[in-house]
C-alpha cells in the first residue's frame, strides 16, 4: 500500500491550496516544505511587502494631513517596529496555514523534498532520510530572485527583495533600485514615502512594461512628481562601491550614466526553483528553467504535476492557488470550478494599479478590432476627499460585439474593483451591461461609471 495519494512538495500558496483542496476530494495528501509554510508570497513577498508599505501609506499620510487639519508634531517612522509588525502579520497568517492544512488531516513536513520517480519521492529531514510513495506528485517549488551577471551585485548592501524584507538595522538615506517592474515600483513607493532619495533604473522604454503603457508612463510621472529619479531605457552594466556609495554604472541611448546609493536592490525578476527537486538520472522537459507541462499541469513524465512559478509564465500567488485547485479537480474526477483564462494582477504603489485582459497594444497586435473607453477620478468624490492623485480608469471592448475584453485601473482601491471587471470578461459582457448596476455614492467605484459610459458611448 502507498504512503499518500497525493505528494505537494512546497507549501506556498499553490502548493497548500491545492493539498488542502485534493485532501478535501478524498486524497491522502503530504505536503514538503524545506523553509515556511506559505512559500515566497507569505513570508518573503506578497504579504511582508504590502505590511510595509501598509506603514509607510500611514506615515505619509500623518505628513500630509494638516490639509485635513490633522497636525502631528514630532512624527517619525521607526524601521525596526515597522518590521516587527510585519513579521506579526506574517506569523499569525502562517499559522493560519498550518491549522488549515491540519485541520484537513494533510501532513506538513519540515524537508526538503527530492523527486527519485514517479510515484516516490524523497525528504531529507533533520537527521534522517525518508522516501515515501504515492500516486502522483505536483511540485509546486515557487521561484527566487534573479541575480543576472551583472558585476558587483556581490558587495555589501545590494539585496534582492528577500534581503530587505528580512529587515534592516536603519533606513537608508538613498536606494538604487534596478528593475521597474512590480517589485521595483512597489518599493520606490515605500521608501518614496519614507523620504528616501529613489533611483528607478529600467532597461525597456517605461515602467511596469508587461501592462498597459498608459500605466506604466503616469505612474513614471507621478514618481518623478514626487521626487524620484525614474531611468527608463538604462542598462545596468555594473556596481561598485564608491566613497560617495554604491555606485551603478549604466548606458542610456548609449550615453553613460551612474546613480549613487547608500543601498541597491536588484529587482529585476524571478526565476523558478528546482534545486534538489529532481534526483539524479530523472528528466523533465523544460524550458529555460521552467518545467514544461499541458493543460491539465503534468509534466513530460506521467504521474508528476507542476504549478505556479516552477512551470507558469505568469508569477503571481492567486494563479498558483487557481493552477493548483484547477490541477487536482481534474486529477480526482471533481469538475474543475476555477476560469484560468482571465487573470488579474495588482500592483500595490499609490495609487494603487490593478489590470485584467488585453490592453489595447496587445488586442491590436493580435488583430482585434477594439473601442476604449477612460473614465478620470478627478470628478470622483470620494477621490478628492481623500485628496488622491490624479488616477483612471480605462476599458477595452470588441468593436464588433462590444464584449469587455481589458481593464487597465490606476486609482484608489483599483485592486478591489478588479474582480468585478474580471467576471465581467469571463462573462463576455459588455459596458450597457454593466451600467446596470447602480454604484453607492459617494464610493471609489463610482468613478467606474464614467469609464463604462464612455464606452457605451462608442
Amino acid at each position: 500500500m502507498k504512503d499518500y495519494t497525493l505528494v505537494v512538495i512546497g507549501a506556498g500558496p499553490g502548493g497548500y491550496v491545492a493539498a488542502h483542496r485534493a485532501a478535501r476530494l478524498g486524497a491522502k495528501v503530504a505536503v514538503v516544505e524545506n523553509r515556511q509554510a506559505g512559500g515566497t508570497c507569505l513570508n518573503r513577498g506578497c504579504v511582508p511587502t504590502k505590511a510595509l508599505l501598509h506603514a509607510s501609506g500611514l506615515y505619509r499620510e500623518a505628513l500630509d494631513g494638516a490639509q485635513c487639519g490633522v497636525e502631528a508634531s514630532g512624527l517619525r517612522f521607526d524601521p525596526a517596529a515597522a518590521f516587527a509588525r510585519k513579521e506579526a502579520v506574517v506569523s499569525k497568517l502562517r499559522g493560519g496555514v498550518e491549522t488549515m492544512l491540519k485541520s484537513a488531516k494533510v501532513d506538513l513536513l519540515s524537508g526538503t523534498g527530492t523527486i527519485l520517480a514517479p510515484g516516490k519521492v524523497k525528504v531529507q529531514l533533520e537527521g534522517e532520510e525518508r522516501v515515501m510513495t504515492c500516486d502522483h506528485i505536483l511540485a509546486a517549488t515557487g521561484s527566487v530572485p534573479a541575480r543576472p551577471p551583472i558585476p558587483g551585485l556581490e558587495l555589501p548592501g545590494v539585496m534582492t527583495s528577500d534581503e530587505l524584507l528580512a529587515g534592516t538595522a536603519h533606513l537608508p538615506s538613498s536606494i538604487v533600485i534596478i528593475g521597474g517592474g512590480v517589485i521595483g515600483v512597489e518599493f520606490a513607493t515605500f521608501y518614496n514615502d519614507l523620504g528616501v532619495c529613489v533611483t528607478v533604473l529600467e532597461g525597456l522604454d517605461r515602467l511596469l512594461p508587461n501592462l498597459d503603457r498608459e500605466l506604466g508612463q503616469s505612474l513614471g510621472m507621478l514618481l518623478k512628481k514626487r521626487g524620484c529619479a525614474v531611468q527608463t531605457g538604462a542598462m545596468v552594466e555594473r556596481v561598485e562601491q564608491t566613497a560617495q556609495g554604491l555606485c551603478v554604472f549604466y548606458t542610456q541611448k548609449g550615453k553613460p550614466g551612474q546613480a549613487v546609493g547608500e543601498m541597491v536592490l536588484c529587482a529585476i525578476g524571478r526565476k523558478p526553483y528546482t534545486e534538489n527537486l529532481l534526483a539524479p538520472g530523472l528528466e523533465l522537459a523544460q524550458e529555460r528553467g521552467r518545467l514544461l507541462v499541458d493543460a491539465s499541469f503534468q509534466t513530460s513524465v506521467p504521474g508528476i504535476y507542476a504549478i505556479g512559478d516552477v512551470s507558469s509564465r505568469v508569477q503571481l500567488a492567486h494563479v498558483a492557488s487557481a493552477q493548483g485547485v484547477y490541477c487536482v479537480e481534474k486529477l480526482y474526477g471533481a469538475e474543475p470550478t476555477v476560469d484560468l483564462s482571465v487573470v488579474p494582477g495588482c500592483v500595490y504603489t499609490r495609487p494603487e494599479i490593478a489590470s485584467v485582459g488585453l490592453s489595447e497594444q496587445e488586442a491590436k497586435a493580435a488583430g482585434i478590432a477594439v473601442k476604449t473607453g477612460k473614465g478620470l477620478t478627478s470628478a470622483n468624490a470620494r477621490s478628492v476627499i481623500a485628496g488622491a492623485d490624479r488616477g483612471f480608469l480605462k476599458l477595452v471592448a470588441r468593436a464588433d460585439t462590444g464584449a469587455i475584453i481589458g481593464a487597465h485601473l490606476m486609482c484608489d482601491r483599483a485592486t478591489d474593483m478588479i474582480s468585478e471587471l474580471s467576471q465581467a470578461i469571463a462573462d463576455a459582457r459588455t459596458a450597457q451591461d454593466l451600467l446596470h448596476i447602480i454604484r453607492p455614492h459617494p464610493t471609489f467605484e463610482e468613478a467606474l461609471h464614467d469609464a463604462l459610459a464612455a464606452l457605451a458611448g462608442k
